[in-house]
């Protein structure tokens, strides 16, 4: 064993100390969460200290952990990398990490890491991407929602000059508009109620449209409000053949739809999307970790920063994740909170 190896093996029970002795993010009851200090066990091989520097919530599934919503024929697929304790609680849940390699060879090293909400941690290799030097840490926190919005292009197969609606301006239905207004002649509209979302739409290339103004005959549909009025509003406005791609966790609700003659007649296609897997159009040929460098290379612009914020010190998180994930009615709904771990 080389002195450097030498010294890895020796640091290693320290660091795993250092990671435990840290804090994490519990969902322990409906709209409730505390901190705890960090319980985990054995550190997977070869896992990297990591310092965190920022998380996101991603609202949606975050929504339905801390709601204790998950259903349970669900639970499996819902389980993510870190997690511990079952659905519904006590839980410790998240994806979206962003920090800092601490030790070994990697040290130094800024990653982008599939895991909970937590201050240090050790993390396996795999759950850890490296991070692009032209994507500052906090916009590097949009890679996991990039690399649904990038694989729900994959299923969809967009085409040069067709017309696309995206409903539902939340942070995954916003990235697959910028990525569908890169397309050459490609017309993009977004549909949402809350007019406020018509800025950040506009800056990243699309047009704005509330649902009752939005254009049809419409040949590429992407659907990421989660709303049984959104899936309504994509098959009113679908055209002859049009391809209809469902983006949305709907977690235990049964959305009722209008599947009668206009959806035959029209020859409709209704597609379901999912980040789990790698589309069927590149599988084989782009792995996992393939999938997310892109899409960690696709944050490159400055504009996607209009998608975050508010910033919250992770020590208030307990107290102020419910209104960020489900805030009272007339206030603001943000996009994508920020937790920042001042390190």
């Amino acid at each position: 064993m080389s002195p450097a190896s030498e010294h890895a093996a020796a640091k290693a029970p320290d660091l795993a100390r250092e990671a435990m002795a840290s804090r994490a993010l519990w969902h322990v009851a409906p709209g409730v969460a505390e901190l705890r200090p960090s319980t985990a066990g054995a550190a997977p091989p070869g896992a990297l200290a990591v310092r965190a520097r920022f998380s996101a919530l991603s609202r949606g599934t975050e929504r339905l952990v801390h709601f204790g919503r998950v259903p349970p024929e669900a639970a499996d697929a819902m389980r993510g990398p870190g997690q511990e304790g079952d659905f519904p609680f006590p839980v410790k849940y998240g994806y979206c990490l962003v920090g800092i390699v601490e030790e070994g060879p990697r040290a130094g090293e800024r990653v982008f890491c599939l895991h909970p909400h937590e201050e240090r941690a050790l993390v396996a290799p795999h759950f850890c991407a490296p991070i692009p030097d032209h994507v500052p840490d906090a916009r590097a926190t949009l890679a996991a929602n990039m690399e649904t919005a990038l694989n729900a292009l994959w299923d969809a197969a967009p085409l040069p000059g067709e017309r696309a609606l995206v409903i539902g301006a939340g942070v995954v239905g916003l990235l697959a508009a910028f990525l569908l207004a890169r397309i050459p002649g490609m017309s993009v509209t977004v549909v949402d109620r809350d007019p406020a979302r018509r800025a950040p739409a506009e800056l990243l290339g699309a047009c704005f449209a509330a649902p009752e103004e939005a254009p049809g005959e419409q040949e590429l549909i992407l659907h990421a409000s989660a709303s049984e009025a959104g899936l309504r509003v994509a098959l009113e406005k679908a055209g002859f053949e049009a391809r209809i791609l469902e983006l949305s966790w709907f977690g235990a609700a049964c959305p009722a739809l209008p599947l009668g003659a206009a959806f035959h007649h029209r020859r409709l296609r209704l597609i379901s999307t999912q980040v789990g897997s790698v589309s069927p159009a590149l599988r084989g040929r782009r792995s996992h970790a393939e999938r997310l460098a892109l899409a960690l290379s696709l944050l490159g612009d400055a504009r996607l920063d209009a998608l975050l914020g508010p910033v919250i010190p992770f020590a208030e998180l307990p107290a102020r994740i419910t209104a960020l994930l489900a805030p009272p009615p007339g206030a603001a709904q943000p996009l994508c909170p920020l937790v920042s771990y001042g390190t």
